[in-house]
């Protein structure tokens, strides 16, 4: 059976979009792996599927490049309210977000940044604003759960950090038993911030929103910059607005790219 697919992106962080509300499509790692493989598949850095909801107005589920199935992505909530319209509740495995298409993108209410130690998780308690751990000249980051796990390092220079080969070894430590994003983050001034970020699953991205989200949330809670904050990340910018207590809002671009179908047969489950 053939499937239409949308592919789409948010600052070049790209994904294969299928609306599965009418006609259900079946997904495993194996077949979400295959088709964002690059040479062989459609190619993205996430699959996602739209599915009916019964909590929202829709259930958004997402693939990363290996097949893993997570909780969060913020570029491609942007990008599913982008392409559903107006205002829409969305079911994840994170939780439920809201989002409102703007022109060229959306603003995205991605929810309650989450602190304690066992909610990220980490492996035992320790103070996930100030860890006393470090690897190699990373050391002494911050923690948050914001709908996926993230661990932010704040570097005087994020291009001088060899995250290519670090970040692997944060992402796959003990330390983390779900596994974990790694960001590397820069204060360019009172609201700005430069980030990378090496995402759980996927490796080296263009843009990672909820990395956005988490490296303005910690930066804030370290005192290091005031909302709202932009964030540069090599892909373009975002603006992420928090105050202690609230939900995190982020807003920023997406787009289509192209269209096509594929057939189920050619990516077996």
């Amino acid at each position: 059976m053939l499937v239409a697919f949308r592919k789409m992106h948010g600052l070049g962080n790209d994904f294969i979009v299928i609306d599965a509300r009418e006609a259900p499509v079946a997904m495993s790692a194996a077949r979400a792996a295959a088709l964002a493989d690059r040479r062989t598949g459609i190619g993205c850095d996430q699959l996602i599927v739209i599915e009916p909801s019964a909590r929202a107005d829709v259930r958004m589920r997402i693939f990363n490049a290996d097949g893993s199935e997570v909780e969060a992505c913020g570029n491609a909530s942007r990008a599913v309210g982008l392409l559903l319209g107006g205002a829409q509740r969305i079911e994840t495995l994170g939780g439920i977000i809201g989002s409102t298409a703007t022109a060229g993108g959306a603003s995205v209410d991605m929810g309650s940044a989450r602190f304690g130690w066992d909610e990220i998780p980490l492996s035992f308690a320790m103070d996930t604003l100030n860890m006393p751990v470090g690897w190699e000249e990373l050391d002494s980051p911050a923690a948050v759960n914001v709908g996926n796990p993230h661990v932010v390092f704040f570097v005087p220079d994020v291009d001088a950090v060899d995250l290519a080969r670090l970040g692997p070894v944060i992402e796959t430590d003990p330390l983390f038993p779900a596994k974990v994003n790694v960001g590397v983050a820069a204060v360019v001034g009172p609201g700005h911030l430069k980030l990378r970020v090496w995402e759980r699953g996927v490796g080296l991205t263009r843009a990672c929103g909820t990395g956005a989200c988490a490296a303005a949330v910690l930066a804030m809670r370290r005192r290091l910059v005031t909302g709202p904050v932009r964030v540069d990340l090599p892909g373009g910018q975002l603006e992420i607005a928090w105050e202690a207590g609230g939900t995190i809002l982020m807003t920023g671009p997406a787009a289509f790219s192209f269209s096509g179908t594929f057939n189920e047969d050619d990516y077996p489950l």
